[in-house]
């Protein structure tokens, strides 16, 4: 692989693609540091350092801390993301954005338009809610917002939007002009930013006597476990094999060729373990406002580490699991397309029992990848409880970093293996070529 990679200086369109995406992943770092006007930055600091166990510290991990800073970039591309899985969800209900997504090319550019204004939707939402929490917060008897008032609520409401719709389009012009899917490419950037800062605290504990030598050798052979079973249950798939009957169309024969069906074992990515922390962490978060004895208590039930926040959690994860696979994989529609053009599953008749078949496979598969992301998102609380941890080894985090990782090493090849595939197949010419 690194004797591959050594042709991308050889490939101009490639390196200029890496280039212009570093270039706007850079334009976002630095977007991430510029503070929305009229916030007392010491007084937000020390606010997150208090609040940093709730939903609010999970938003700022994949901000990259542009949340904690209030940064123009605050509200992150979550609206994107969220504005994304509400019109999945409408199509499965909707026949007219189920139409839309069947019409190819032009339909789809139909539902990026309608996620767009989703996005400018919930931000404007979520940008008011912002700025009229931020003008209720006070830290040591002052006030996080310097001039309160409709002033700073209209600056910060435009300002945050107009940052949200920003990233929206940084992330388009990296999937379009540059390598890999730009919008993972943003959260990636805004985890990892936030990793050299977690691994010098680390250090820091270790020479103060927090942590010994040996519990840190032994977390770094743990993390690359975690990262080894991550890259193996992120691309494994079941093959069913899939046969195609011979149709004669005049004097040509077409068909007849064996081919399989792929299902990955998580057909549905990081989503059940973002959705199922997203739930969780409310009650956490309301605790630190309400000051009710019943709510404190089930606040305390319900806190990272404790037994029935582990429950709740893995079942959460396995519920959005099978929820999304639903959403995303449809079998009666595979099945039809193979019904089409001659496909059958080899002892399987096709039409309703292709369908039950296909979806038997899938509901096992998915059961699979259900537990391994489970054990992936509850291991960070079992080394936080029992060792110390002060970062997280493994969770959502670093779900999305190795699967965004082995998305844009897969994009890159399929460029060096197009653009150079000579090279790669030893300096042997393919057949067929002249």
């Amino acid at each position: 692989m690194v004797g591959n990679f050594q042709g991308i200086g050889k490939i101009p369109e490639l390196k200029r693609r890496i280039l212009v995406s570093f270039l706007l992943l850079g334009v976002y770092r630095i977007g991430s540091h510029v503070p929305v006007p009229g916030i007392d930055a010491s007084a937000m600091a020390e606010f997150f350092n208090r609040s940093s166990g709730g939903i609010l510290g999970m938003f700022d991990m994949f901000s990259g801390g542009a949340l904690s800073r209030m940064s123009v970039f605050a509200l992150g591309i979550m609206p994107y993301i969220s504005a994304s899985i509400i019109l999945q969800l409408l199509t499965v209900v909707s026949p007219t954005l189920e139409k839309l997504k069947k019409e190819g090319e032009q339909g789809h550019k139909k539902i990026t338009q309608y996620t767009r204004y989703g996005t400018v939707l919930l931000s404007l939402i979520q940008g008011t809610g912002i700025a009229v929490g931020l003008e209720s917060m006070s830290v040591s008897g002052g006030s996080v917002v310097i001039a309160p008032g409709w002033g700073f609520r209209l600056t910060t409401v435009i300002t945050l939007t107009a940052g949200t719709a920003f990233i929206m389009w940084l992330g388009e012009q990296i999937t379009e002009r540059g390598i890999g899917n730009g919008i993972s490419l943003i959260i990636f950037a805004g985890i990892v930013a936030g990793m050299p800062t977690a691994v010098v605290n680390t250090f820091q504990l270790m020479s103060a006597g927090q942590i010994n030598l040996f519990i840190l050798l032994f977390l770094a052979v743990l993390m690359v476990a975690v990262v080894f079973c991550i890259v193996y249950f992120e691309r494994a798939h079941r093959r069913i094999p899939v046969q195609y009957a011979k149709r004669v169309v005049g004097r040509k024969v077409y068909g007849g060729q064996s081919t399989h069906l792929p299902l990955k074992v998580n057909t549905a990515g990081v989503i059940p373990p973002i959705f199922a922390s997203s739930l969780l962490m409310f009650p956490t978060t309301i605790g630190q406002f309400v000051d009710v004895p019943i709510v404190q208590k089930v606040t305390g039930w319900l806190a990272p580490g404790e037994l029935l926040h582990n429950v709740f959690f893995v079942a959460l994860i396995i519920f959005f699991s099978y929820f999304y696979t639903a959403i995303q994989f449809n079998p009666t529609d595979v099945a039809d397309n193979m019904k089409k053009h001659g496909g059958y599953i080899p002892g399987i008749r096709p039409g309703q029992r292709t369908v039950e078949y296909i979806d038997k496979v899938l509901s096992r598969l998915t059961f699979w990848g259900a537990l391994y992301l489970s054990v992936i998102c509850v291991l960070p609380t079992i080394l936080i409880n029992n060792f110390g941890v002060p970062f997280y080894f493994g969770g959502t985090g670093l779900l999305i970093v190795v699967g965004v990782s082995i998305d844009t090493v897969s994009q890159i090849e399929t460029h060096l293996i197009t653009r150079h595939y000579e090279g790669l197949a030893g300096g042997r010419r393919m057949r067929g070529r002249r």
